[in-house]
C-alpha cells in the first residue's frame, strides 16, 4: 500500500520567512485534497513531496524513502505530479512521444512503454491527436496530455494540481471519471484544487492549510461542517450545501446532488 509519512516539516525561500511551518501527517488509504486560499503553501508542499524540493527541517517518507535521499527522477515510479499549467510539464513535440518520455525514463522498453502511452492516450480520449504537437493543442487539451503523461508512468501516488482549470464541463467529468479509476485501482490519489464541488464529490479526505499550518484534517463532510475553519480560511462550502441552506437546511453537509435529491426522497417516504 502506498504510503506518504511527512514528519515535523518546514520549509523557507527567504530566511526567517517560513513558508511551510512543523507539518506532521500521514497518508496511506484515503484520497486528500490540499485545500486553501493562495498563499497557504499548497503548491509548495505538493512540489516537496514530489522531491522537486528538499525539507529544510524534518522530512517526507514516500514509500520508506526519505525525499532528502532521493531525486524526483529516483522517486518517479513512487509518484507523479500533474502540474497546474501543462506548459511547465511539456517538452516534446509529438504527443506520443510526450506520454511515452515517463515510461522510457523508467528503463521500460520501447514496446512496452508504447503500450502504456497508447492506453493512457485512449483513456483521456486523445487518440486522433496522438500523432500532434502538443503546443499546437488547446489549453484544455495540453492539460489531458500531462495527465495521460502520469498515468502512463503507473506511479503508486499522483498529485493532480487544479486539475479542473481551463475544462469544459465535459473534460471535468472526464477527469473525475479518471480520478474515480485510479482511486478503484488502489492509487493513493491527491490534489490542490480550489473547486470545493470537485473536492467535495471526488476526495474522501481533506487538510486545510492557512498561512503554512494545518486547520483542519479529516473527512470531507466533516471538514466542510466547520464554518468558523472555514472563514478563516476564506474557503466556500460546496454549492450543492449552499443551495441547501438557502433552503433552510441548516446543518446537512450534502456533498453531491445524490446526496442532496436522496435527501428529499426520504423525508418524502
Amino acid at each position: 500500500m502506498a504510503k506518504i509519512s511527512v514528519n515535523n516539516l518546514s520549509f523557507h525561500y527567504s530566511q526567517g520567512i517560513p513558508v511551510l511551518k512543523n507539518l506532521s501527517f500521514s497518508l496511506a488509504e484515503k484520497s486528500t485534497a490540499i485545500i486553501g486560499q493562495n498563499g497557504a503553501g499548497k503548491t509548495t508542499l505538493v512540489k516537496l513531496l514530489k522531491g522537486l524540493l528538499k525539507p529544510q527541517k524534518g522530512n517526507i517518507l514516500i514509500n520508506d524513502k526519505n525525499t532528502k535521499e532521493h531525486t524526483a527522477a529516483a522517486l518517479a515510479r513512487e509518484i507523479g505530479l500533474v502540474f497546474q499549467n501543462p506548459s511547465d510539464q511539456i517538452f516534446k513535440n509529438n504527443v506520443l512521444e510526450e506520454v511515452k518520455f515517463g515510461p522510457l525514463n523508467l528503463d521500460i522498453e520501447e514496446n512496452k512503454a508504447e503500450e502504456r502511452a497508447r492506453k493512457a492516450i485512449e483513456r483521456l480520449g486523445l487518440s486522433e491527436i496522438a500523432a500532434e504537437n502538443p503546443y499546437d493543442l488547446s489549453l484544455s487539451e495540453r492539460k489531458l496530455v500531462t495527465i495521460a503523461s502520469i498515468l502512463a508512468m503507473e506511479p503508486e501516488i499522483i498529485i493532480f494540481d487544479e486539475p479542473a482549470i481551463g475544462q469544459d464541463y465535459r473534460n471535468i467529468a472526464l477527469i473525475k471519471k479518471i480520478i474515480r479509476e485510479e482511486i478503484e485501482s488502489g492509487k493513493l490519489v491527491l490534489t490542490i484544487n480550489h473547486d470545493m464541488d470537485f473536492v467535495a464529490e471526488v476526495f474522501e479526505r481533506i487538510i486545510v492549510l492557512n498561512q503554512g499550518k494545518i486547520l483542519a484534517d479529516g473527512p470531507t463532510a466533516e471538514v466542510f461542517a466547520q464554518k468558523e475553519i472555514l472563514k478563516k480560511a476564506h474557503l466556500e462550502i460546496p454549492s450543492v450545501t449552499a443551495l441547501a441552506q438557502e433552503l433552510g437546511i441548516k446543518n446537512q453537509i450534502f456533498l453531491n446532488k445524490k446526496e442532496f435529491i436522496q435527501y428529499f426522497k426520504n423525508i418524502n417516504d
